[in-house]
């Protein structure tokens, strides 16, 4: 059978309307700032300094096994391991800082997130107000194929704009 036979169909070259991509450009064109309030970030060393202390005077009043030698600390291997996952978790507390800029929108974090403004289909802002103080906003997206993320922000011109991005991205897709 050959290709020019009438059972094949032509392939029509011409693009298929789809979902249109949104377009977001922030003002400015760069946005960066921290990513969680300076109080909670106070809070959180507070809480890795106060448990480290904890874990200290446990070991040396002998609670892990009976010494507070290296047996004693060996003992306590577990608690120090949860103990280093916990400083490592506010590390990244500490150094978190959210971006937005033409790309998209981007934190630093354990695990770095990048959302490209073009595949949003929805994006939330959602706060406590009066607690932003200790409990960051959280702008919460996903995109046209389901995939979502959340974003912490506690900047002020980095969290106007969420709100924008927001705004104008549900007054695009219900056009």
């Amino acid at each position: 059978m050959s290709l020019d036979s009438p059972t094949h169909a032509a392939v029509d070259p011409s693009p298929k309307p789809g979902i249109a991509p949104f377009r977001f450009q922030p003002q400015p064109e760069v946005l960066e700032g921290a990513a969680f309030s300076r109080s909670f970030q106070a809070i959180t060393g507070l809480i890795v300094l106060g448990s480290a202390y904890w874990l200290l005077r446990l070991w040396q009043q002998g609670k892990f096994g009976g010494d507070t030698g290296m047996a004693g600390l060996k003992a306590a291997g577990w608690f120090l391991v949860a103990w280093a996952l916990l400083a490592w978790t506010a590390w990244h507390v500490l150094q978190s800082r959210v971006r937005m800029d033409a790309q998209g929108i981007h934190q630093t974090w354990i695990w770095d997130k990048h959302m490209a403004f073009d595949d949003l289909a929805f994006a939330k802002l959602i706060r406590v107000r009066g607690l932003e103080w200790l409990m960051a906003p959280r702008l919460y997206v996903r995109t046209l194929v389901g995939k979502f993320a959340v974003f912490y922000v506690t900047d002020t011109a980095v969290l106007a704009e969420c709100e924008r991005l927001s705004a104008e991205l549900k007054a695009f897709r219900q056009m």
